[in-house]
């Protein structure tokens, strides 16, 4: 009988415990970002720092971890597989992700992807050999441009662009190579321009503008209007004077760095990380930690808007008054 008594007990203990245990249990949310040597992986470090429930700040009970993953396409299918809560994305792939269009054509729609919020924008860069006389982008016309590989978000956007000016593929002297080797290829003489896009400044292109000199084709006028009207993950952008050697002011068009999530996570916590992801903490950590960290704002979050903002979000974004 003593044994039995006991033995109810000690259940009893451990049912309590379990039950304390699991109130207690924290929250897994993972941020796919990109490789450790880019932009993404640190910024979504300093996120993850952020919005995580340790000492008192951010979500309470929430264990965010910035991972290192493939890109954009590479989180897209890890948050539509279940192995990702959340990650980065140019919103231009987020864009053809949730219709099915561009670089997801005949792969069908992920129509559960959400935004958390727009971060900074990506440049997209025509750079030109200095002594290539082009001087836009209709210049291109017969000229030797690399437009990236096929299967990269480059490619679909560079064909957008000539589009827009009455150009394909087929009115220049096409190649497909990664921005190295097409800036190794321009300063050889072996290439006229090449379509980049990343955050100004980066280094290989400030790298060839001081050793081979080079021009950036702008990307402007009324074409543009145009393009922007139809392309909505797309926005103007202006490289200032100078932040490539011996280049002026550029105007050009952008994409965004986007943090994107499923409609499957649930209101509260999208929420609850959204208004920690812009408190005065957040600010500093982000303004300290990165160059490209100032760049992220709340009055910028809820542009380039391509896709859906996920309800949580879109709650704070009205208390906050930046969304009407």
């Amino acid at each position: 009988m003593k044994i039995k008594k006991s033995f109810v007990a000690l259940v009893g203990v451990l049912a309590v415990g379990a039950s304390v245990a699991f109130a207690q249990s924290p929250s897994f949310f993972r941020i796919g970002t990109g490789g450790t040597a880019g932009t993404y992986y640190p910024i979504g470090g300093l996120i993850a720092n952020a919005i995580s429930g340790a000492e008192g700040q951010g979500v309470e009970g929430l264990v965010a971890t910035a991972v290192s993953s493939n890109g954009s396409v590479a989180n897209i299918n890890a948050i539509q597989g279940g192995s990702m809560e959340s990650g980065f994305t140019q919103s231009d792939v987020a864009y053809w992700a949730h219709t099915g269009t561009g670089l997801y054509e005949g792969k069908g729609k992920v129509e559960d992807l959400r935004l958390i919020a727009t971060l900074y924008p990506e440049t997209i860069h025509v750079v030109a050999r200095k002594d290539a006389g082009i001087n836009s982008i209709a210049d291109l016309k017969g000229k030797r441009v690399s437009i990236d590989e096929p299967g990269s978000g480059t490619i679909v956007d560079a064909r957008i662009v000539l589009g827009a000016y009455g150009l394909t593929e087929d009115d220049i002297q096409a190649e497909h190579l990664k921005p190295g080797p097409a800036g190794d290829l321009l300063r050889d003489g072996g290439l006229d321009a090449y379509f980049f896009v990343g955050g100004y400044p980066t280094g290989a292109v400030s790298e060839l503008a001081t050793s081979a000199g080079i021009s950036l084709v702008p990307i402007s006028g009324p074409e543009v209007d145009k393009l922007l009207e139809e392309y909505s993950f797309f926005s103007k952008d202006t490289v200032p004077a100078d932040t490539y050697a011996g280049v002026g002011e550029t105007e050009t068009i952008s994409v965004a760095a986007q943090w994107v999530t499923s409609a499957k996570q649930p209101d509260d916590l999208v929420y609850n990380i959204t208004k920690v992801m812009w408190n005065d903490a957040s600010r500093k950590a982000l303004d300290a930690g990165h160059a490209k960290g100032k760049m992220i704002t709340l009055e910028n979050a809820t542009t380039s808007l391509g896709i859906p903002l996920h309800p949580g979000a879109e709650r704070f974004y009205k208390e906050a008054g930046v969304l009407k």
